[in-house]
């Protein structure tokens, strides 16, 4: 079912990059699933794109993941591949999806990114210094999940009820995930909750509240020197200026989950990285994509992110798409948006959901300039 992740990328993507003259933005301006449309962006400012993403879609299940690295690309390229299968693999064992499920299945891409790391570990040590945050959204039978580690959000746009009609032309944006980072008062209360004997715990420097003055998220997949202590203390693990004295981990990889039955209000589902929320709130992404057309939605929120990005800077966004990636990141972070259309409780007017028949994997780029499928089969092993 998940073969087509599998193949070469050029065949799962639905669109192209080089869009409006920004070489750093990939775009899939709409594609059909079962509950309607869904479209694909994401724009590069790191040397190597640390954000991925895909959409696996068939007649009873659609997945979600958008996984935002940090580090390096290692470790968001490994969920990718992995995270998916582990999904379909355990649902199969079960009988459909559920929170076990999802908690097993990244459980699974954690224990198995830890093996990863010990294989690696005398030619790539500085791996264990690489994560990701994780944001999967999963609709199976009408049921909505939603379960993330980070701070990349999923947000809802639905109509509002006014109380005396079903139908409302209003609409509200609804936080559907859980931001796990202690630049919140309430998560950097629970770190601190549970390392009372240490005064360090969480440290504000850089000009932002910091895990040991190091990272902002509190949950992740990998990142495996804050939390196996025993690869922070080796030598050749401190040779990279990277050790910080331990004695437990710091962070985790339990996911928060939501559950929701989606509802005939419910129009449309935004998953994105934390690029497009540092620019833009819950309620001006879901109002932009409430009143422009389907085709490139996803496009739109990301200029519309970076255009936000320029004006604090006081330039304009031509400045911004003259800036060679890694200089980029200066200016603003990678940023991943999809977008789903939820039309199953209206009806399609072009019979799309009940013709809907297809298994299909669509990823984004691996690195916006890698688009050939000899990148595709690149491991974390042999990530640069």
């Amino acid at each position: 079912m998940l073969e087509s992740c599998y193949r070469p990328l050029e065949r799962c993507f639905g669109g192209g990059g080089g869009s409006g003259g920004d070489g750093l933005l990939w775009h899939m301006d709409l594609k059909p699933y079962a509950f309607g449309d869904y479209s694909i962006a994401v724009v590069q400012a790191n040397s190597s794109l640390e954000d991925q993403a895909q959409v696996f879609t068939s007649p009873s299940v659609t997945y979600v993941g958008v996984y935002d690295g940090h580090g390096g690309p290692e470790a968001s390229r490994f969920i990718n591949n992995h995270l998916f299968p582990y999904l379909h693999k355990f649902a199969l064992e079960q009988g459909g999806l559920s929170e076990e499920v999802i908690k097993k299945a990244f459980d699974a891409t954690e224990e198995e990114f830890l093996h990863l790391v010990k294989r690696s570990w005398l030619a790539q040590p500085q791996i264990a210094s690489t994560g990701s945050c994780c944001l999967v959204g999963a609709i199976s039978n009408d049921i909505l999940y939603v379960a993330n580690l980070g701070d990349s959000r999923a947000v809802l746009g639905r109509r509002a009820s006014n109380g005396r009609a079903s139908y409302s032309t209003a609409v509200v944006a609804e936080r559907l995930s859980t931001d796990h980072n202690v630049g919140i008062e309430e998560v950097r209360k629970e770190v601190v909750a549970l390392h009372p004997d240490d005064s360090h715990i969480v440290v504000h420097t850089r000009g932002v509240w910091r895990i040991k003055g190091i990272i902002q998220v509190s949950r992740s997949i990998g990142d495996i020197y804050l939390k196996r202590p025993e690869f922070n203390r080796d030598p050749l693990f401190q040779q990279f200026g990277l050790a910080v004295p331990l004695e437990r981990p710091v962070m985790s990889a339990e996911p928060s989950i939501l559950i929701r039955k989606l509802r005939p209000q419910d129009l449309f589902l935004i998953f994105a990285s934390d690029g497009l929320w540092e620019q833009l709130s819950d309620e001006v992404a879901v109002d932009i994509v409430m009143k422009n057309p389907r085709v490139g939605i996803a496009k739109r929120l990301v200029r519309a992110a970076l255009q936000e990005a320029a004006k604090k800077r006081e330039i304009s966004y031509e400045d911004i798409k003259r800036l060679e990636k890694g200089v980029r990141r200066y200016f603003h972070d990678d940023i991943t948006v999809i977008v789903l259309y939820l039309d199953h409780q209206q009806g399609s007017p072009n019979g799309k959901c009940n013709d809907y028949r297809t298994v299909d994997c669509t990823s984004t780029p691996v690195d916006i300039f890698s688009l050939n499928s000899d990148e595709a089969g690149i491991t974390p092993q042999n990530s640069p």
